[in-house]
């Protein structure tokens, strides 16, 4: 009886031997929880992203592109003119936005609320006709019509300021209706970038 007592322990013995090692070897894979649709929303997700990057660095080196340095009387330093940012232009004796004006500063405010950093002065102009403090203040109040129209379009104020020049800096220096029509704008430079 003792034998077979032994001989079942060994048995036993060499059964677990056998059979251990098989369930140890036993790979258990663990779900990470991420459906096959997650993953294809994750990977969207980055490709979007990554092609935002390349986007915001594209409109990046348009603008740098499209920069000049500029020297204004008055102002310390440089100033930079991009030809991204349009003029807009007023009627005669007036400071309301026309229809194109309209449409120039919704252009003109994509291009400041795709690049946050840049800071501008939206400079009022007018033509000759006039006395200088009467251009002076009308070309304020452009510069501020202009300033609240980018405002309601999400560009912040304090990326903003206002100067007139009234009549002192005409792009065009003819004494025509033309000129005129020309000297009477809203300009806008670059302080800081």
């Amino acid at each position: 009886m003792r034998r077979k007592g032994w001989i079942w322990q060994v048995l036993l013995l060499v059964l677990l031997l056998v059979f251990l090692p098989q369930c140890s070897r036993k790979v258990v894979k663990h779900d990470r929880g991420v459906a096959p649709e997650e993953e294809k929303a994750l990977k969207e997700e980055r490709a979007m992203i990554e092609e935002r990057g390349l986007r915001e660095e594209r409109e990046r080196r348009v603008l740098e592109e499209s920069l000049a340095k500029s020297k204004y009387p008055g102002i310390e330093g440089e100033v930079w003119e991009s030809t991204l940012l349009k003029d807009i232009h007023f009627e005669f004796d007036k400071y309301d936005l026309t229809t194109e004006a309209r449409e120039v500063l919704a252009k003109n405010a994509k291009v400041l609320l795709a690049h946050p950093n840049l800071k501008i002065q939206i400079e009022g102009h007018c033509d000759e006709r006039g006395s200088n403090e009467y251009n002076l203040a009308l070309g304020e109040k452009r510069a501020v019509s202009a300033q609240i129209y980018l405002t309601k379009f999400g560009v912040r104020g304090n990326r903003l300021s206002t100067i007139s020049y009234g009549e002192e800096m005409p792009q065009d220096q003819r004494h025509n209706e033309e000129a005129w029509a020309k000297n009477r704008r809203c300009h806008f430079v670059i302080f800081s970038r």
